[in-house]
């Protein structure tokens, strides 16, 4: 059944990136229209393209004015700045780099549209105590910006560290970014349903690819790790983990990270029909089943 409407106000189903999702669009669509397009389906969107450069101040404007005043921007942070770019960045220091990304990131927040900074740090950054501290200098950094954290090493979450590990973020102000993920040894984490702030918890779902989950050395690796379609029993958890999430948390962001093989638009769909939300128009593919 249903859940209660104060519960499903309080849940946003989203995507990752809005250019790829091709059954969003009708044929033609040009690539300047997506995210207005987009918009009339999500009231939330992972901005994944600032994760490869920081944009312009003038074109997070542009992309804030496509979307309507209650819609809600994720921006995930820009891979120098999370250690992906393994200390190559086209910036003097990392404190400009911090700056710069800051400047464009502020043009969301005076819209009232930046619901949270995601910084996502790859597998090799474990649970070890230099890695505690860029996580306390970067949440200075970021002082005054909400900002949301998830992992790629399960020794974050291993027995005597989990509960240090989200006393910490609680302590720190990081909202818990919290992976459904494949169970693929230490550079996967686990599903763990515990909010670390009480005005929202974000949720991003990768997919259950255990066999390409660790094919980064391929060609095509991110085609491979993000290929899975959730099926009902899946939504059904999820919808019953958003429950027990809500018991101590305001707000849910829910993101659909399986993006690569079209399934990411059609499982939000059905998540939010799951739940009693409008899921508004059709995405194309399903249209074309009808």
């Amino acid at each position: 059944m249903p859940i209660e409407e104060v519960v499903r106000d309080s849940i946003y189903i989203g995507l990752s990136g809005w250019g790829d999702h091709d059954d969003l669009y009708v044929e033609g669509t040009k690539p300047g229209d997506k995210l207005k397009v987009y918009a009339q389906h999500f009231s939330i969107l992972e901005m994944d393209n600032s994760f490869y450069a920081i944009p312009a101040p003038d074109r997070m404007y542009k992309w804030s004015i496509q979307t309507p005043d209650d819609f809600g921007f994720i921006v995930k942070a820009y891979q120098g700045m999370t250690g992906h770019s393994r200390g190559k960045i086209p910036y003097p220091d990392m404190r400009s780099m911090f700056e710069a990304f800051k400047e464009s990131a502020d043009v969301l927040r005076k819209e009232n549209k930046l619901k949270t900074i995601l910084f996502q740090y790859p597998p090799w950054f474990d649970c070890d105590r230099k890695h505690v501290e860029i996580l306390k200098r970067t949440r200075e950094w970021m002082d005054g910006y909400s900002v949301a954290l998830e992992f790629r090493n399960r020794s974050w979450f291993a027995p005597g560290y989990r509960d240090k590990t989200l006393q910490f973020m609680r302590d720190e102000g990081w909202i818990h970014s919290i992976a459904d993920e494949p169970d693929a040894g230490i550079g996967s984490i686990p599903v763990v349903l515990e909010p670390t702030q009480s005005h929202a918890t974000m949720i991003r779902l990768h997919g259950r690819n255990t066999a390409g989950w660790h094919s980064s050395g391929e060609a095509n690796w991110r085609e491979v790790r993000y290929l899975y379609r959730y099926n009902t029993e899946e939504l059904q958890e999820w919808k019953q983990n958003l429950l027990t999430l809500l018991n101590s948390t305001q707000e849910c962001w829910l993101i659909f990270n399986n993006n690569s093989g079209g399934d990411a638009a059609a499982n939000a769909k059905q998540l939010m029909g799951l739940i009693g939300q409008e899921t508004g128009p059709d995405p194309i593919r399903q249209m074309e089943w009808l």
